[in-house]
């Protein structure tokens, strides 16, 4: 279970030397990832089998760990009323806050105007790299978005990866394990060692997370250099200042009523935001997430099922991504949108955002689905940000961790399953450490 994960952990009171951490070790692996990639961008691209390794070793525990963490809270739960009340409440907050995160995202697009003065004409665009985005990203109606989290069988919701598909399933057998009563008690133990085993084996991989981090980065920097970033640094700057801008006052407003820093929660996951910015991927922070938000006061039940569900509906950096790129875009081609379809952009993307869930490059995705659907802006302007979206990505990516974190706190508080003194006493400790 994964209490018992997270007590086989060091002890709080041994305080590692700096140089012993995992959060130092990742950062000396980023910074060497950088300096190889700039000045020996042949080697540095040999890497991405580093990162790649590290990113598959993560996935491959993801699927058990939702499964395990998932089932043992919605069997401890007992109640399905309050099942459906916790799932209600994350979705409810989800909508909200990614509503706010794709007007932000509109507004710092007409504030910045990183799209303006490049007037280009639709024909002179090579859409030749587009080509296998496009068709990952077919116009997909609600009701096959619904039908696509129904898995074609159980084995094959696990073999893919689909964060949704292995969450329907936990959810399921969640709820009739937990109808069995007395009888199910057995394999709801059974299932927590398997949690416990899995966990181990997460500690196991994070050994190794510096040297992915290092493989991923040194790839990135390798095969577009900075060179590819400098006509576009406008769009990347006014990105990180739009994503500073939503963690640090609208996160950190919402964190500072549940009584705690959006900093000091930022300082206390340092180690996952660390993998993320020399991954580039979420999923890679995902068990650490988990072990460590229970671990700051929030109840079992409410973690295993607001942060699977996170991954799918609570994509705050991704949405800002969407509408500033799409903006950006439409400024290149100076094509004016009326208030009327940015308000149906907001729309579009709040659906799209949701159906590109476990699927490679998902953002990049997510944005083709996007401009498909909103056919007055050329898809072909999408090469402008292909060169850069790693970089983007890297930042979307922290957002989102940091999103999914605090998303859990509110849900948790919400159902008053918030351990104050243990949030408290975490932070405190943390910070001191």
């Amino acid at each position: 279970m994964i209490e018992t994960a997270v007590m086989a952990s060091p002890p709080h009171s041994t305080k590692k030397r700096f140089y012993k951490t995992l959060y130092f070790h990742v950062l000396v692996a980023i910074i060497l990832g950088v300096l190889l990639g700039h000045f020996v961008p042949s080697l540095a691209v040999q890497m991405k089998p580093l990162g790649d390794a590290f990113i598959k070793l993560i996935k491959m525990v993801i699927g058990p760990i939702i499964f395990c963490t998932v089932v043992t809270g919605i069997a401890g739960m007992g109640d399905m009323k309050k099942v459906g009340r916790v799932g209600g409440k994350a979705l409810l907050y989800f909508e909200v806050v990614s509503t706010v995160s794709l007007v932000i995202g509109l507004i710092a697009g007409h504030l910045f105007k990183p799209g303006a003065g490049f007037n280009l004409d639709p024909a002179s665009i090579d859409t030749k790299a587009l080509s296998g985005y496009a068709t990952a990203a077919h116009q997909q109606s609600t009701v096959e978005f619904l039908l696509h989290i129904i898995p074609d069988t159980i084995t094959s919701a696990f073999a893919s990866g689909n964060v949704l598909q292995i969450l329907l399933i936990s959810v399921l057998f969640g709820a009739a394990l937990a109808a069995t009563g007395e009888r199910g008690r057995p394999l709801i133990k059974m299932i927590d060692h398997f949690a416990q085993t899995f966990f181990g084996i997460v500690h196991i991989i994070m050994k190794v997370a510096a040297i992915g981090a290092f493989g991923s980065i040194a790839f990135t920097i390798g095969t577009y250099g900075i060179g590819a970033v400098l006509p576009l640094l406008k769009l990347i700057g006014a990105f990180y200042v739009t994503l500073a801008v939503f963690v640090l006052v609208v996160l950190g407003v919402i964190s500072r009523l549940l009584g705690f820093s959006i900093l000091r929660f930022m300082s206390y996951i340092r180690e996952e935001l660390l993998i993320v910015l020399g991954t580039s991927s979420s999923e890679a922070a995902l068990p650490q997430m988990l072990e460590k938000l229970e671990r700051l006061g929030c109840s079992k039940s409410v973690v295993g099922l607001v942060i699977p569900a996170g991954y799918s509906f609570n994509l705050d950096g991704t949405n800002i991504y969407l509408t500033m790129a799409v903006l950006f875009i439409a400024q290149a081609f100076n094509i004016e949108l009326s208030l009327t379809q940015q308000l149906t952009l907001v729309g579009v993307a709040m659906l799209t955002s949701k159906g590109a869930s476990g699927v490679a490059g998902a953002a990049f995705v997510m944005l083709t689905s996007t401009l498909l659907v909103f056919p007055i802006i050329p898809v072909s302007g999408m090469v402008l940000i292909l060169g850069i979206h790693r970089f983007m990505g890297t930042g979307l990516a922290l957002a989102n961790t940091i999103g999914n974190g605090v998303a859990t706190l509110v849900v948790s508080a919400w159902e008053h399953e918030l351990d104050r003194s243990k949030l408290n006493a975490e932070m405190s400790r943390r910070r001191s450490g």
